[in-house]
């Protein structure tokens, strides 16, 4: 069975862990204990949306791409094929509102994904 907050925490984990900082930084700037921290990253214990919010703020990951890759992970392990790609017409539609500068950010990679 998928349990969310152990696939937030791995997400979280994975995050802090690319980008070199140790659980007592990122506990730091995230103003919660290092060892509440540490139990959200293993599982163990339910982040609120406040706390998620905080620990990506420090993390300088936004929330939707934590909650993207987690939601992600779920419907792998549901079985379910995850395009990797963005749909032809969603991307033709974001360029005709002029999107076109955050998309190419976007497939440039300045947007890095979670994991």
């Amino acid at each position: 069975m998928v349990v969310l907050r152990r696939e937030i925490g791995d997400v979280l984990r994975d995050a802090r862990q690319r980008q070199g900082r140790t659980l007592r930084e990122v506990s730091s700037a995230a103003r919660v204990s290092l060892g509440y921290l540490s139990e959200v990253e293993r599982g163990q214990k339910e982040a609120s949306s406040e706390l998620l919010a905080s620990i990506c703020e420090a993390l300088d990951v936004p929330m939707s791409l934590v909650l993207r890759e987690v939601s992600d992970r779920i419907a792998v392990a549901e079985g379910l094929h995850i395009p990797d790609t963005i749909p032809a017409d969603v991307f033709a539609g974001m360029l005709s509102r002029g999107e076109s500068r955050d998309t190419d950010q976007a497939l440039r990679g300045d947007l890095a994904p979670v994991g």
